[in-house]
């Protein structure tokens, strides 16, 4: 059974008109000159934008994310510390490109460390890391690699910890947003690391790449890459009045090319967009029909707090309705799940919201269920 929502669509019509008149200018589709490109606010869990999103890509350093993930793992089930040291071997001191400058036969610090994979953008703080943890940087791979298929994270393959070139070693703008989203959500004690600008290592100092920690736009992470094959990239987050998004863009001509394309992306999204709670949780959106209950209807109510982010020049053009197999036999549990919630607008991927029972219905007894199915075949009701 689908309902459409009277009573919820008057109401959302008012928010629209009042939001409306704030938008001066209706939003107008985003281009970049980016060759894969994904925003999505992870406030309302909504893709805004993406060019080629689930192309396989050469990651270059971003891939380090994933490294910092699985060592986020293992400090938060207690099996690594902060204060735990690793030995550097020759493999890692060796490593060209970025580095942190560690030197061969050292044990540091895993807090250290971190800092000179994320702030440096070390190679060789990034095979200590791996080396540490799994033996050698090609188990660590095999790891990544088995926590990338947990993730579900389907367009990614790992060869190293480092995002070095290899035609083995890829992922996607999507699985770049996912996974970076899954970090800030389940790592906050360990994400503001990525919004430290500067680290310093045996007396040599190094600025984060991030150019969006330098433009006051509320940007805190995450992390650049850049090999001649994958061009000039970044996977970026930023915060504004509670309200996150997550970005990646890539191959890009110039690191001045990725600053500028990565900002003007972020802000078209705080700008034309915003994320609207329709409903907050236990709210009871409709009422679905019982099928021999002692109640005659059972209130629908949302799981979580139903937010979606919507464009601007859209909110009085909103889609929602509910649907569920009905009528529903009694007994009905509270808090089972009963039917779905759907919200669209133009442009937008529809969004649905799981709806549980707002209370339990006994069923009828005997003489109710004979009275009931009596009425129905005489009067075609419930």
């Amino acid at each position: 059974m689908i309902r459409p929502l009277s009573g919820l669509a008057h109401r959302l019509l008012v928010v629209a008109v009042v939001f409306a008149a704030l938008a001066a200018q209706p939003a107008l589709a985003f281009e970049t000159a980016a060759e894969e490109a994904i925003l999505i606010d992870l406030t309302a869990d909504t893709v805004l934008f993406e060019k080629n999103p689930d192309r396989p890509i050469p990651p270059a350093s971003m891939s380090k994310i994933m490294t910092a993930y699985m060592v986020f793992e293992r400090l938060k089930s207690g099996d690594l510390s902060l204060d735990d040291t690793f030995l550097v071997s020759e493999k890692a001191w060796r490593k060209g490109g970025s580095k942190m400058f560690v030197e061969v036969g050292d044990r540091v610090a895993v807090r250290d460390l971190l800092r000179g994979m994320i702030v440096q953008s070390g190679n060789d703080a990034s095979i200590v890391l791996a080396e540490g943890i799994a033996g050698s940087e090609a188990a660590f791979a095999e790891q990544m690699n088995a926590a990338a298929r947990e993730l579900g994270l389907d367009d990614s393959n790992f060869a190293n910890a480092t995002g070095w070139p290899d035609q083995e070693h890829r992922m996607s703008a999507r699985d770049l947003a996912t996974l970076a989203s899954v970090l800030i959500r389940e790592f906050p004690e360990y994400y503001d690391l990525y919004a430290e600008t500067e680290f310093t290592w045996h007396d040599i100092s190094q600025t984060n790449r991030n150019p969006l920690l330098y433009r006051n736009i509320g940007a805190d992470g995450l992390k650049t890459g850049h090999t001649e094959e994958a061009g000039y990239c970044l996977t970026a987050s930023a915060e504004r009045n509670g309200r996150r998004l997550v970005m990646v863009v890539t191959g890009l001509d110039s690191a001045r090319q990725r600053a500028e394309e990565s900002e003007r992306l972020l802000e078209w999204g705080f700008r034309e967009f915003a994320a609207e709670r329709l409903f907050e949780v236990g709210e009871v959106v409709e009422e679905a029909e019982v099928w021999l209950g002692e109640q005659t209807m059972v209130p629908l109510v949302v799981a979580e707090d139903a937010v979606m982010a919507l464009r601007r020049d859209a909110r009085d053009e909103l889609e929602v309705r509910v649907s569920y197999e009905g009528p529903i036999p009694a007994p009905i549990e509270q808090g089972a799940r009963l039917a779905t919630l759907t919200v669209e607008a133009p442009g937008m991927p529809a969004r649905s919201f799981p709806l549980l029972a707002g209370e339990s219905v006994e069923r009828l007894g005997p003489i109710g269920r004979l009275l009931a199915g009596v009425k129905h075949l005489i009067l075609g009701q419930l």
